[in-house]
């Protein structure tokens, strides 16, 4: 296996990249991590599950994260975050060629893959989405969401703390004590990250049955983060999405006790989309 890190420079943001080479490959995932976190917590378990199976992994930051340059949790605008999918998808192929390419995001990145899906013309084998934020588990103080849509208008980069509480991330201890002391974790989100992340959730669930490219989503019914049930909605008027639910698991499925189950079930699907 050879790993890489490496820059890429796009919307005046110097972007740290990382990609993940297996001795034989036979297929690419492009990985979008989360809010407030970053592409290399999944490097402990997800990563090296997709290496053994021979699949190539190509990820990055996301504007306002990680070790990529900005202001932590704001990004220029959603149209730009999409944008940015675009960009890594051509490093994609710099790197590894033509091969068949999945994207897989989780949460706010699932949302960032699904909206990719119906808004841009993808070529991609397949979609995957954990937990993705379509809709939030919980209800965020109104006062922060009226103020939120004033500050998008006027102040779009001020911040605010993003009401994540670590401990719902996962059933297992270990995995919320070690989320609470990586220092890359970041509990700032600015307008450009709530709202337009809120309502491009919203209108993805009104707009499934546009997503035309083969879809697996995958969620936990008891993630207290994002809402499983926006995720069923969102499969049930899409005929080209399937979704599998893991009872009373938390929102990160691969943090969490399924965890086995679940990067099965991914592979399994993998496999069938490229016979």
């Amino acid at each position: 296996m050879l790993y890489k890190e490496f820059s890429f420079k796009f919307h005046n943001t110097t972007f740290a990249g990382y990609s993940w080479k297996p001795d034989t490959i036979k297929a690419v995932i492009i990985l979008i991590h989360g809010m407030g976190e970053h592409t290399h917590r999944f490097a402990d378990f997800v990563i090296p599950k997709l290496i053994e199976n021979n699949i190539a992994v190509i990820g990055y930051d996301q504007f306002g994260h990680g070790k990529t340059e900005g202001k932590r949790g704001h990004n220029p605008g959603f149209t730009t975050i999409l944008d940015t999918v675009s960009t890594v998808l051509n490093k994609s192929k710099e790197f590894f060629g033509d091969l068949p390419t999945f994207l897989y995001g989780h949460s706010m990145g699932g949302n960032v893959v699904l909206n990719y899906g119906l808004k841009r013309d993808t070529k991609v084998k397949g979609i995957i989405a954990t937990s993705p934020f379509l809709k939030l588990a919980f209800q965020p103080p109104s006062i922060k969401l009226f103020i939120g849509r004033i500050l998008q208008k006027i102040a779009p980069s001020l911040t605010m703390k993003n009401e994540i509480n670590p401990h719902h991330i996962s059933r297992i201890e270990e995995e919320v004590v070690k989320y609470q002391n990586d220092p890359l974790i970041h509990d700032q989100i600015s307008p450009n990250y709530s709202i337009a992340f809120i309502e491009s959730g919203n209108w993805a669930v009104e707009n499934s049955q546009d997503l035309i490219t083969p879809s697996l989503i995958l969620h936990g019914t008891g993630d207290k983060i994002t809402d499983y049930k926006a995720s069923v909605t969102f499969v049930s008027k899409s005929l080209r999405s399937q979704i599998k639910l893991y009872k009373d698991a938390y929102h990160e499925l691969h943090h969490d006790l399924c965890k086995e189950q679940c990067m099965q079930d991914i592979l399994k699907w993998i496999e069938m989309q490229m016979e």
